[in-house]
């Protein structure tokens, strides 16, 4: 293969992995019984700890109203709750619960195994290189996600 059709080649297959993780991401919503961004709340609250739902209305780029109402659903389910901010109590913070958590990890544990797994084969060298073509990836994605 010349070097042009390696890189179309890789790009058909993020393409692919695109597609694959948003059939996960859909599987995950309707196995918690939730909608996409119900989900991607959770995941975000998951990832960086206590938020205010002002950080994520940011974070999540919807109205503090339709933040209030993904809250209300995921608190609900059981996934989140909101606690009084102890630096400032006015502030609520929204925190998952050792439910979201154990639910997350009997998902993605099992996803993450595999990956790693799948990575061993490669060398050290190797690895870098799939690290930096990630992180540039990312780069690439995100300077066009803005339009």
């Amino acid at each position: 293969m010349s070097k042009d059709e390696i890189i179309a080649e890789i790009g058909m297959q993020l393409r692919l992995l695109q597609e694959s993780f948003d059939a996960f991401d859909e599987a995950v919503a309707a196995r918690l019984g939730l909608n996409r961004t119900d989900t991607r709340c959770l995941d975000i609250v998951l990832g960086r700890g206590p938020l205010a739902a002002g950080e994520l209305s940011v974070q999540l780029k919807l109205s503090p109203a339709a933040t209030t109402t993904v809250i209300d659903r995921l608190v609900r389910a059981g996934f989140v709750t909101r606690n009084q901010d102890p630096a400032n109590r006015r502030r609520v913070l929204i925190e998952a619960t050792e439910t979201a958590q154990s639910t997350a990890a009997e998902i993605f544990t099992p996803v993450s195994q595999a990956g790693a797994k799948a990575l061993a084969r490669y060398n050290p060298t190797q690895l870098h290189t799939i690290l930096d073509f990630l992180r540039t990836a990312l780069e690439v994605h995100q300077s066009h996600t803005n339009m």
